[in-house]
């Protein structure tokens, strides 16, 4: 099951088919999940949990808690709206582009996909940009 929860005033107006969409994305890779949940949050609560689990002090779009047992996937995902919109705009795309961008990247990271060198940021990118083509909303 896909869930998608708010500790905002955010209201995603295209739920169903991103839910679909993530969904076909999983089967499609050959994996199973049991439950992701999605939870959309503003940059404070973010850079708050960024602090206490990962002891960054940055800003930044996702953090993803992955309790993922081989091929079957589970996560509680934080997204923040706030860079969301701000990525949207510096990269000028569609907010809901993006969402989906930031939704989809954090679903390759549970199969194992990493974005640590040039190379993997590539590759995580063509990955991101496949799955990007069969989003329809």
């Amino acid at each position: 099951m896909i869930n998608l929860y708010t500790e905002t005033n955010f209201c995603h107006d295209f739920e169903l088919q991103f839910i679909n969409w993530i969904e076909n994305c999983i089967k499609n890779k050959d994996f199973k999940f049991d439950e992701i949940n999605y939870i959309f949050v503003d940059d404070i609560y973010l850079h708050k949990m960024n602090m206490e689990y990962l002891q960054h002090d940055t800003y930044t779009d996702i953090i993803t808690f992955d309790y993922s047992v081989g091929k079957n996937l589970s996560a509680d995902i934080y997204i923040s709206v706030d860079r969301i919109k701000e990525n949207s705009e510096k990269f000028k795309t569609d907010f809901y582009n993006e969402l989906a961008r930031v939704m989809i990247h954090g679903v390759l990271h549970l199969m194992k996909h990493n974005d640590h060198t040039d190379e993997e940021k590539k590759q995580m990118r063509a990955l991101e940009d496949a799955c990007l083509k069969e989003l329809k909303y």
